[in-house]
């Protein structure tokens, strides 16, 4: 039996329709569920349902074979993890945003102070720009640290732009672009390769428009996917 993380939020209704599309049979699953495990003995598969900064810790210790989780978690947790697939929805985008007419982040010295739930993320971001910054650590109101003068800038995740402009926010730069992604235990693929791999295979033939992804992002046939976790 295979064990599914799934995100709690925004992700969960769209991936249990993906399930669906594949012929995989959840009834009495749901977005609006309270239940935070799920035993699907007909799918031979198990679904936690857990928060979407969780979703990577599950499945690279072990707690899950499999998950479906945001780019922007992991790119800021940087979990050891397969990513054989890019799922298409939840498409969003890591953005830096400020208030309006203040420029460019370049243009601030000496040291940008930057609220944000992805202090990694930014730090590297800025790092690499040379720009000296001071990451101030935030879970949620991000769009209250400039009106307030908490910080000069913000990174968050911006889907619409509607949030920023209702609290006179702009975006200044892009960093990233997200969307929901399976990643696969590195341990399980080896122990549990076959369901593995006809769970991405489903799931792939259903994506609109897939991306097959190497573990590190890059394009992957299923050959070379095949041969890669093979030596993993």
């Amino acid at each position: 039996m295979l064990t599914i993380a799934l995100s709690k939020g925004k992700l969960i209704e769209s991936a249990l329709e993906l399930f669906r599309r594949a012929g995989y049979k959840i009834a009495g699953l749901s977005a609006d569920s309270r239940r935070l495990i799920f035993v699907s003995p007909e799918n031979e598969m198990t679904f936690l349902i857990v928060r979407p900064s969780d979703v990577p810790t599950y499945v690279e210790y072990g707690g899950a074979d499999a998950g479906i989780v945001g780019k922007d978690v992991l790119m800021e947790q940087e979990s050891d993890v397969y990513e054989p697939l890019d799922l298409g929805f939840g498409a969003c985008r890591i953005s830096v945003a400020a208030l309006q007419g203040e420029g460019s982040t370049a243009r601030l010295s000496p040291t940008v102070r930057i609220a944000t739930k992805y202090p990694r993320i930014s730090e590297r971001y800025f790092n690499a720009r040379g720009i000296p910054v001071e990451i101030i650590k935030l879970y949620g109101s991000m769009e209250l640290a400039p009106v307030v003068g908490l910080a000069d800038r913000i990174v968050d995740l911006v889907e619409t732009g509607s949030t920023l402009k209702a609290h006179d926010l702009v975006e200044v730069e892009v960093i990233a672009q997200s969307t929901a992604r399976l990643i696969v235990n590195r341990a399980s693929f080896r122990l549990k390769q076959q369901p593995l791999m006809t769970l991405i295979r489903r799931l792939r033939a259903v994506v609109p428009k897939h991306h097959s992804l190497s573990d590190n992002g890059r394009k992957m046939t299923p050959r070379t996917r095949k041969k890669k976790m093979a030596r993993s």
